[in-house]
């Protein structure tokens, strides 16, 4: 089966092959496609992602998953949330994202943060039943950055009870523990009870 992962987002294209492997679908960007990205104007994960699948599935006519994620803090309200990606402004700097949340912690003494993600997957566009599933992902945010794997605010992203950084984590590790990971195990129980695959 063909899927459209409605994302041109490469970290997040790997994670997605590798979670997907064992059901023999095969994933493509929508870049391939020559899809502009969906606009993303709502306040929430869910309400961004279930555009994001629709918006791709209508312009391929393929089958789509979408993910919106982003970290949440605690000391900051939830933010920067569904803006993480452009916290700083800039779509997709990662390391302008992440100096912008170390300032903005600055004498905070609550570090904790999670990751939230929703996924959703679409049969077509006018799917009336979209699956939907969601992780999250706790941890706290520390000022030095560290470890090589990863993306996004992951080396800032510390997971105490392993004393480590997901960015520190192999993939393997990543997939089994993450936001995405947990969300994914979801939807693929999901896809494969509703979808038969």
């Amino acid at each position: 089966m063909k899927i459209v992962l409605a994302s041109n987002n490469k970290g997040k294209l790997r994670e997605f092959n590798k979670l997907l492997a064992p059901l023999n679908v095969e994933v493509h960007p929508q870049g391939e496609f020559n899809i502009p990205a969906a606009e993303e104007p709502y306040g929430t994960f869910l309400e961004n992602c279930l555009a994001k699948a629709r918006h791709a599935a209508r312009l391929t006519g393929l089958a789509a998953i979408a993910d919106d994620s982003g970290i949440c803090v605690n000391a900051l309200g939830g933010a920067p949330g569904v803006h993480s990606a452009r916290f700083a402004g800039e779509p997709g700097d990662d390391k302008k994202n992440n100096t912008l949340l170390v300032q903005k912690l600055q004498g905070a003494s609550d570090r904790g943060a999670h990751y939230t993600c929703v996924l959703v997957a679409v049969r077509s566009a006018d799917d009336p039943e979209p699956i939907i599933a969601e992780g999250r992902w706790y941890g706290e945010v520390i000022d030095t950055p560290r470890g090589e794997g990863g993306f996004g605010y992951d080396p800032h992203f510390l997971l105490p009870e392993l004393g480590k950084t997901a960015a520190e984590l192999t993939a393997e590790e990543k997939n089994a523990i993450s936001h995405r990971g947990l969300a994914m195990v979801k939807l693929i129980d999901e896809m494969k009870k509703r979808w038969v695959l």
